[in-house]
């Protein structure tokens, strides 16, 4: 259930604002997107990453958060520049930045080129064979919208060998080349002094100076902090829009953006001795008050999370508190313990915070053994979701207005 909401939409205290938006009364769970901070985030990036251009990554939804909203809304701020993973996002982008430079980074698939050119996106090419494929299209067609290359300087996952990258050197001398951007990836960017960043940096730099007139892109979200060195002509920020912490050797110098709340389904007591969950890993020491909660991993809170005799799991935030995950995490519910809570501080129908009101996306990260961005990436999609902030009403209404434009045109 996806619901746009004006920038008044907000939830009400611990319970759904069934005011604002009756389709929550049934919803188990809300997730909300707060736009203006993802823009603050671009903004700060930009100005960090100057003189280079800052780019988004949107791939995957926008890392989960809903990659038309958070295209629209940076395509706003000023961001020219886009990027995906695959044609199908691509496809779900393009109406919402008509303008933008939209890439690929999968690349062109065999006997596909056409498909990239009917929406005006830009493969990112890495192998020889591909590239080849693109040239005869390019050539049968006479498309001219561009590619961009990618070098592997040290991921080996995609792109050309140098040895490869070096035999396209007379094809940028004789002009018309077709290229528009040269990109490489860094492996440890988020590790400010790990060695490799050095050497891919040489490596690139290297390279990306032999495609003469050729913008150059090395930096993803952690690499624009690795300094001014780095940033070249473009750089590419992902997960640092969505509040992931860019420098995790460092404070976190992004807003949050994500908030997350699911419903409380039923309060019920257990006696001291009892078992809580599968297998009964979790042992009540006390007589315990608990709250069963609509959220499992299912919805992408992570078994991981769970509590048993011994090991403390996640927490949630409670009517203001932070409580305690009790037992295992199931498909489509968790138990909390909220026996220190005041005797009517959580009822029936109450909501309870997953991520937010402190709970970074990098702590819930921790509490599941991975990272934020499988975090964002794995969000459910029983949530309902709420667009907030006044990026919210600005994609709304050019959302509004280019429905109007398309059913213009058809009519």
């Amino acid at each position: 259930m996806n619901i746009a909401s004006d920038p008044k939409t907000s939830l009400a205290g611990s319970t759904l604002s069934t005011e604002a938006n009756p389709a929550l009364a049934t919803s188990t769970g809300v997730l909300t997107v707060d736009l203006d901070a993802i823009v603050a985030n671009w903004k700060k990036l930009e100005k960090t990453a100057v003189p280079a251009e800052c780019a988004a990554v949107v791939k995957a939804n926008a890392y989960g958060l809903g990659a038309e909203q958070v295209a629209r809304a940076l395509a706003s701020a000023g961001c020219k520049t886009f990027f995906v993973a695959t044609l199908d996002e691509a496809r779900s982008v393009r109406p919402a930045v008509p303008s933008a430079t939209l890439y690929v980074l999968d690349g062109v698939f065999q006997n596909a080129a056409d498909a990239y050119a009917r929406i005006d996106c830009k493969p990112v090419i890495g192998d020889l064979n591909e590239l080849a494929e693109w040239d005869v299209f390019c050539r049968r067609t006479g498309w001219s919208g561009g590619a961009a290359i990618h070098i592997d300087t040290g991921m080996n996952r995609l792109g050309l060998t140098i040895a490869e990258a070096q035999g396209l050197i007379p094809r940028i001398n004789a002009g018309n080349h077709g290229i528009t951007l040269v990109m490489s990836h860094l492996v440890s960017a988020e590790l400010i002094n790990n060695t490799t960043n050095a050497r891919q940096l040489a490596t690139f730099r290297e390279i990306a100076s032999e495609f003469s007139g050729v913008p150059a892109s090395l930096s993803n979200s952690s690499g624009i902090y690795l300094g001014p060195q780095f940033v070249f002509d473009l750089v590419r920020p992902g997960a640092a829009l969505y509040g992931v912490n860019p420098t995790p050797e460092a404070d976190n110098p992004m807003q949050p953006v994500a908030e997350l709340k699911a419903r409380i389904v039923q309060i019920r007591n257990v006696e001291r001795g009892e078992t809580v969950g599968y297998r009964g890993a979790w042992t009540a020491r006390r007589p315990t008050r608990l709250a069963i909660v609509a959220a499992g991993y299912a919805d992408g809170y992570f078994r991981a999370a769970s509590a048993s005799d011994g090991t403390r799991g996640g927490e949630v935030v409670v009517a203001g508190k932070r409580c305690p995950v009790a037992g295992r995490v199931s498909m489509d519910l968790i138990a909390i313990d909220i026996t220190d809570l005041p005797a009517n501080a959580a009822r029936r129908g109450h909501m309870v915070t997953l991520l937010g009101e402190g709970i970074t996306v990098d702590e819930l990260a921790r509490h599941f053994g991975t990272i934020g961005y499988e975090v964002l990436t794995s969000i459910g999609a029983r949530y309902a979701r709420i667009y907030k902030g006044s990026a919210a009403q600005g994609a709304a209404q050019d959302s509004a207005q280019a429905e109007s434009r398309a059913s213009t045109s058809v009519a």
